[in-house]
């Protein structure tokens, strides 16, 4: 009689399988409509092949469409599969070398005779469709280390040798065949067949270089990209976001509308130009009332600080290769030299950095004077311009920058406090993100790295404080996107992070609030407690919009650059429509900014279509046309952008509306309760 194991599937159930049967084997034997829809399978946690035989006793979980993450993980490395193969039978000569999953897709780095270019696409996608239809059989085989190396140096695959050759000796190997004539070492899992793909579902995007391994003495391969789905549905919703993403690029709606540039004399820093400014001092003031609102303090502190600071504080040696240094000459005057002559630099030089954060400035003023008890919580808030050496590659308009602003805050709390003083921050980034048009967003916990400073007990009751924080409010469930992530917290605190969801659907990591015992501890910062002692404050650091810079190229993305007519930096245009209007629209104008709305006339000469478009392209909400009866009788044509109709309002109406809608979202006049 042949061995049994016991197989226990996700509702408790278990079944009893012969030894040498496989997740698909239970998937047939449960029905086969499962059976047609298994992907793949977790045993015992671990992602399999459905054909991969049971070791033991288990517990069996099949991956099907539904779980959508894993199932895009398993299609994506297939496709990069396919892809290789489809580009070493199009051009023989060709090595392979990697070829991952990513975020929306997958690619394939080649080694190829001559390098390949965006023109190869579509041959290689219609061969990728050929190996599909074919539905080859995707196989696992088991090869010893040496047999693996001797096999690509036979093929002539010196780039799969070379990575086999620096694998561990003794480890389990696994090439994965498809079909007969075609294989790829990989550790797996893969598809049954490659006629589980849908073949409509993915698309080839472009060729770049890549050096091998990354180090540009390598040699530079051809990388093809690619998305891909699990139907075409979602493939055509891709591609709609991604063309929606290039319409609503903040660097391309930045020049349109003429809010900012970049030039390479200024690398990862921006020059705001007077429109672009003006929504920055709009959200500036706004947020300066919100934190006015909340009890907040505001400060200034130094930009640049000595490096002795930086270490005391532990962000030398966690951040030195981020951080600008600038030596800081200590002038002694020479024997030789006298009054006449001025000091001698002896040559000696101090470190002194510019801050890449505002934190240990914010424990320096906390620690003038002596702080009691009864003073906390003190929220100390700072706009402070910092600045980080971030490399080159890496900038990307405003969204990652060398200088930036961050609307910055850190609180000085006893123990007792910092539970409601998380939870009272959670309700004030609530209202800053929904008067500023984001209804959706998640909140998700960072738990401590492996490296970090402080005990665990510590890292223990900060991580509960935050999940009793978030439980407060009562936004710690899968409603709010609530999430734990082990590992990611900063080196000295858990984090809560706040996940914003745009208008087409993508995330940004905006909002944290962090608790720290260690900065405290290590900067010297003690209060006056109820018993007479000294005692350690904690401190949350905090931002609502994270930086400025950041915050305002993803208000132009959400909005695709028609911004609420609170922030848009022009807010009304009085275009005339003849030239006997321009007195009436100087006056229209006049009467629009004493009722505190940013208006500006077009008085040209130019046709009325051509006035309205030119104001559409630079995103003005509001154009209000004037002609000669306009004038006669007192009233604009209102136009309001994205609105086909216009409205002939009387100026004083058109006056209130505008204003009212211009009044940002925390001087509105709150609305009386229903009833």
């Amino acid at each position: 009689m042949s061995e049994m194991f016991t197989i226990t599937l996700p509702d408790g159930s278990a079944r009893m399988v012969p030894a040498g049967s496989t997740p698909g084997d239970v998937a047939a034997a449960i029905g086969p409509g499962l059976a047609r829809a298994a992907l793949a399978a977790r045993v015992d946690g671990e992602m399999v092949d459905l054909a991969r035989p049971f070791r033991g006793d288990a517990a069996l979980a099949l991956v099907t469409a539904r779980d959508e993450a894993a199932a895009l993980e398993l299609v994506r490395h297939d496709y990069a599969h396919v892809l290789a193969e489809a580009v070493q039978a199009l051009v023989p000569g060709t090595q392979i070398t990697f070829g991952p999953a990513t975020e929306d897709g997958f690619y394939y780095d080649f080694a190829a005779p001559r390098p390949l270019t965006d023109e190869d696409l579509p041959a290689i996608e219609a061969q990728m469709r050929r190996i599909i239809a074919a539905d080859k059989p995707l196989r696992r085989e088991v090869v010893s280390r040496d047999a693996l190396i001797a096999r690509w140096q036979a093929q002539g695959e010196r780039f799969k040798a070379e990575w086999a050759a620096e694998l561990p000796e003794g480890e389990e190997l696994s090439v994965y065949w498809s079909g007969d004539d075609w294989a790829d070492m990989c550790r797996g899992p893969h598809l049954a067949s490659t006629g589980k793909l849908d073949p409509e579902a993915f698309r080839l995007t472009r060729v770049s270089g890549a050096y091998w391994r990354g180090d540009q003495n390598n040699a530079m391969l051809s990388r093809v990209y690619g998305t891909g789905w699990l139907n075409r549905k979602q493939l055509e919703a891709h591609l709609h976001r991604i063309e929606e993403a290039a319409r609503r690029d903040h660097r391309k709606l930045g020049q349109e509308m003429d809010l900012f540039h970049l030039q390479p004399e200024a690398h990862g820093s921006i020059f705001w130009h007077p429109k672009g400014y003006m929504i920055w001092r709009c959200l500036e003031a706004y947020m300066r009332r919100r934190l006015d609102a909340a009890g907040y303090v505001e400060v200034k502190t130094p930009q640049i600080m000595d490096a002795r600071q930086w270490e005391q504080s532990g962000h030398w040696g966690k951040y030195r290769e981020n951080m600008f240094v600038v030596p800081d000459e200590i002038p002694h005057v020479g024997e030789e030299g006298g009054e006449d002559e001025g000091p001698v630099l002896s040559g000696e030089a101090d470190l002194m950095a510019i801050k890449p954060m505002n934190c240990p400035a914010h424990v320096l003023i906390f620690r003038q004077g002596i702080t009691s008890y009864r003073e906390l919580p003190i929220r100390m808030a700072e706009f402070g311009c910092c600045h980080r050496n971030e490399p080159h590659g890496a900038l990307h308009g405003l969204m990652r920058v060398r200088q930036f602003t961050q609307d910055d805050a850190h609180i000085f709390v006893r123990e007792d406090q910092l539970v409601q003083e998380v939870a009272d921050f959670c309700d004030l980034l609530d209202r800053v993100y929904r008067d500023l048009g984001f209804d959706h967003y998640a909140i998700k916990l960072a738990l401590r790295p492996d490296k970090r400073f402080g005990s665990d007990a510590m890292w223990d009751w900060s991580e509960q404080s935050m999940r009793d924080a978030v439980a407060a409010t009562g936004r710690a469930t899968a409603e709010w996107g609530w999430e734990e992530l082990p590992g990611e917290g900063a080196f000295y605190a858990p984090k809560l992070e706040f996940h914003l969801t745009d208008a087409i659907g993508r995330t940004w990591q905006v909002g944290t609030i962090q608790t720290d015992t260690v900065l405290p501890e290590r900067l010297d910062a003690s209060y006056i407690g109820e018993d007479g002692e000294k005692h350690r404050p904690v401190m949350l650091h905090r931002a609502i919009l994270g930086s400025f810079e950041r915050f305002i190229g993803i208000l132009i993305e959400h909005y695709a650059g028609r911004l609420p007519l609170w922030l848009a930096p022009v807010q009304a245009v009085v275009a005339t429509i003849v030239s006997d209007a321009d007195d009436y629209a100087c006056e229209v104008a006049a009467k629009l900014k004493a009722a505190g709305i940013r208006a500006t006339t077009d008085l040209r000469n130019e046709k009325i279509n051509y006035k309205v478009r030119e104001h559409s392209l630079q995103k003005v909400p509001q154009l209000l046309v004037v002609g000669k009866r306009e004038a006669e009788e007192g009233t604009v044509a209102l136009r309001t952008l994205g609105q086909a109709q216009q409205r002939v309002l009387p100026l004083a109406e058109a006056i209130a509306l505008l204003a009212a809608e211009a009044t940002p979202p925390d001087l509105r006049p709150a609305r009386a309760p229903a009833t």
